[in-house]
């Protein structure tokens, strides 16, 4: 049965001394394609993960076998939008709250060759994208608040989806919808049936003992919407 959704496996929570380990099996066993990769300042967010050193050795690893997808959550992301796109992300991804000009930083993200999707806090209303939706290739819903890995999905964020969803169809665009955020099997469909298309899924994945298997269980166990 062919899919028309799929799932980023967010490497945040992951144990970067068995991260090659984790993404051969993933490459090998799994028919994920997206890696996530969540940029964390300590500014815009209370954490900090991880920063250039360490992601451009993973994607020149892995270019020729999975796609990336910049998640920036920091402060005046527009310093760096040249380079996550030079070391090669797919999709770079901003948050609607740092952006004062966001229809200029999503324009320099494409201007990069990338797609431009734009991240909104579990508090920001669907409504503030509307007047930008048709220049955007994702919105990603937090379904938490950014910062950490392993948080409890917010449960209102399935009608936040199903609010986006209604929008995107008004605007007729072709914008998909990503979910991130504790993410796992037993919200998944709930997610999916609302109108997302993107599931971001780190340590329900990362914490079990075989991650392999347990991707496979939901691909094959969900039923598409």
């Amino acid at each position: 049965m062919l899919r028309n959704w799929y799932i980023e496996l967010s490497i945040l929570s992951a144990n970067f001394l068995e991260l090659n380990k984790l993404l051969e099996s993933i490459d090998r066993e799994t028919s994920i394609d997206w890696i996530h990769l969540d940029i964390m300042d300590g500014v815009f967010v209370p954490n900090i993960s991880f920063g250039f050193p360490v992601i451009k050795p993973i994607i020149s690893a892995y270019r020729k076998r999975f796609k990336f997808h910049a998640h920036l959550m920091i402060v005046n992301p527009d310093r760096y939008i040249h380079r996550f796109a030079d070391i090669g992300c797919d999709i770079i991804t901003v948050h609607y709250e740092t952006c004062p000009h966001l229809h200029r930083t999503v324009q320099n993200i494409k201007a990069c060759g990338c797609a431009a999707g734009v991240a909104i806090n579990p508090h920001t209303p669907v409504f503030m994208l509307e007047n930008i939706l048709h220049e955007l290739d994702l919105v990603l819903v937090m379904s938490v608040n950014p910062g950490f890995g392993g948080q409890k999905f917010i449960p209102e964020t399935i009608n936040k989806i199903n609010q986006l969803s209604r929008l995107i169809s008004k605007k007729k665009t072709n914008t998909r919808i990503a979910v991130d955020g504790g993410v796992d099997e037993t919200n998944l469909v709930d997610v999916l049936n609302a109108g997302a298309s993107i599931a971001v899924i780190g340590s329900a994945i990362t914490d079990k003992s075989d991650p392999a298997a347990f991707v496979n269980r939901l691909l094959t166990e969900t039923t598409p919407p």
